[in-house]
């Protein structure tokens, strides 16, 4: 059944972590947050892509609340926030790899 908390609670979902994970750089990002802390620069080395993008990415991920930060004088790490968002993307990536199996099979 369909409830008005479930509607209200899959909107809210929707607006926020559907708009984080819609880029595939804030996943990785992610990821690597998951491996462990790092600030911007280690970020973008990882990740390849220029230090603007990595900083609007994190922002991002940081107002969804995905990532905090922790500030050492002018330094500014990245922690990611729950491990369970890995968690449910390793779920997302096994699906889409069952599904990719299964039409290859077809």
């Amino acid at each position: 059944m369909i409830t008005k908390t479930l509607t209200q609670e899959v909107s809210q979902l929707e607006a926020d972590l559907c708009f984080a994970l819609a880029d595939s750089n804030r996943i990785l990002i992610l990821y690597a947050l998951a491996e462990q802390s790092r600030n911007v620069t280690e970020i973008t080395n990882e990740l390849n892509i220029t230090q603007p993008t990595a900083s609007r990415h994190l922002k991002i991920l940081r107002e969804r609340g995905l990532v905090h930060t922790e500030r050492s004088g002018t330094t500014i790490t990245y922690h990611l926030a729950d491990q369970r968002l890995i968690d449910a993307l390793d779920i997302l990536r096994s699906v889409l790899r069952d599904g990719i199996v299964r039409r290859a099979s077809l």
